[in-house]
């Protein structure tokens, strides 16, 4: 038995010995917590990264599980993305577009896929075949010193691989196991394979979204699979809250379908308040409230909003028709739903005077809700989005200056923050061997030649 394999036989008996780490030179600067397994966190790190010293192992793939755990990346958390060997994650190969290599360095796709960089900031690459006795041991070992699995894996398929919930719990109760399905872990639709736009139709977004008269769409985005990401990233850290006070993980089963139907807000209640049909597709119009939508104009789309007595009187001053304010068929909300056609008719013929520009420099200050309908370059080139900090210019390691869409949410304290760009498939494969597990450049070397690992 040579000492590669003695080390990964042995991983699972010994004890767990954690990196020492430097301490700050004032121990007031500590501050002991059992949130994360790393105990002592540097409280300026903490105050600026609340997720500092939290290690996840990211076994997701595509979409919803990598929105997760960027979200986990960008609060401080150190992930650990694993990836197949030689194709990793699904998306990138999922250009054109692809942010092309500038390095010289001859890969087997043009560059990093847009998709693949949207959601996989903040993370390492550890490039690892698990579909054999060494590559499952190597994960065993991570897990005893991580804090949080994601996966996104079909229910049931990762226990063939000693990979699933209660193997991985034996060898670490503290663990917080997060498993991301299309339908969940149990039901009758368990064993199907999730994909965002099947469960928009299946679970009524697809059918309440588009025209009037027009046939069912889906959502521009993967809106379904961004908010499953988003779910169960706070699932996630409420478990970390528990874990806290108990010292023990948990299994978190996050589906589509549930976040779905969750995401359904008013339009479910209404149909479960009166037991009736929802009232169909409305476009960019609101079912209850009028005017309240996108309208053309002389060059492109603004959409605007008379959601009370006062706003729409506000609305008539700014498109020169007051007398539209005292007209009966007008003057209250519930009028003007009853005569849908005939106000938007109007505020439309109205608004295809001027252009867009023309009519937001008029509506400016009016307290009114009001907006131009922008594609996504006008979007990302936006005066308030580049005023928010909401593009952010990285250095990629093989692509150069890239920019990427930076972390929403801002704080009084902390800073969230891209801290690296998306990796390089493997590009971390040696420093988490190393660092984490102790391995020799040797024995990294033997399971390059056998495949294992890239």
């Amino acid at each position: 038995m040579n000492s590669l394999e003695t080390l990964l036989r042995a991983a699972p008996r010994t004890r767990l010995c954690l990196p020492t780490y430097r301490l700050p030179a004032r121990p007031s600067q500590l501050w002991k917590r059992d949130i994360a397994t790393k105990n002592n966190v540097d409280k300026k790190l903490i105050e600026r990264l609340p997720l500092a010293g939290i290690k996840v192992l990211d076994m997701t793939r595509v979409l919803a599980g990598p929105y997760c755990t960027q979200i986990l990346g960008d609060l401080g958390a150190e992930v650990i993305k694993i990836e197949h060997p030689t194709r990793g994650d699904d998306t990138r190969s999922w250009g054109p577009p692809d942010a092309p290599y500038n390095d010289g360095v001859e890969r087997q796709f043009p560059g990093e896929s847009a998709y693949y960089l949207s959601v996989n900031r903040n993370k390492k690459s550890l490039a690892l075949s698990f579909n054999n006795p060494t590559g499952t041991s190597i994960l065993h070992s991570l897990v005893r010193q991580c804090d949080i699995l994601v996966e996104n894996y079909l229910p049931g398929s990762l226990a063939k691989y000693s990979l699933d919930y209660d193997t991985l719990s034996a060898l670490n109760p503290s663990l917080i196991y997060a498993s991301v399905t299309g339908y969940g872990q149990t039901g009758p639709y368990r064993d199907r394979a999730g994909y965002d736009v099947m469960v928009e139709a299946e679970m009524g977004l697809m059918h309440i979204t588009g025209e009037r008269d027009g046939p069912p769409v889906k959502v521009g985005v993967a809106v379904t699979d961004i908010m499953t990401g988003m779910y169960t990233a706070i699932g996630i850290q409420a478990a970390l809250l528990s874990r806290k006070e108990t010292g023990l993980g948990q299994w978190i089963d996050a589906s589509l379908s549930d976040c779905q139907v969750a995401g359904l807000a008013n339009i479910a209640s209404s149909c479960l308040v009166t037991g009736k049909k929802d009232s169909g597709r409305w476009g960019t119009a609101h079912a209850t409230v009028v005017p309240y939508r996108a309208y053309k104009t002389k060059d492109t789309n603004i959409a605007v909003g008379g959601t009370n007595e006062k706003m729409f009187g506000i609305l008539c001053d700014k498109l020169g028709k007051p007398e539209w304010k005292t007209d009966p068929r007008f003057i209250t909300n519930a009028l003007r739903v009853k005569h849908r056609e005939t106000v938007d008719h109007l505020i439309e013929t109205q608004l295809q005077t001027k252009t867009t520009q023309e009519w937001l420099e008029i509506l400016e200050g009016s307290g009114m809700p009001y907006a131009a309908v922008n594609d996504i370059q006008g979007t990302i080139n936006h005066k308030h989005v580049i005023a928010r900090n909401m593009i952010e210019e990285v250095d990629h390691p093989a692509c150069g200056p890239l920019k990427l869409v930076n972390h929403p949410v801002k704080y009084s304290r902390a800073e969230p923050k891209i801290r690296s760009p998306p990796p390089l498939l493997g590009q971390h494969t040696d420093e988490v061997l190393r660092e984490m597990l102790g391995f020799e450049a040797e024995e990294i070397k033997e399971l390059r030649e056998r495949n294992i690992v890239a």
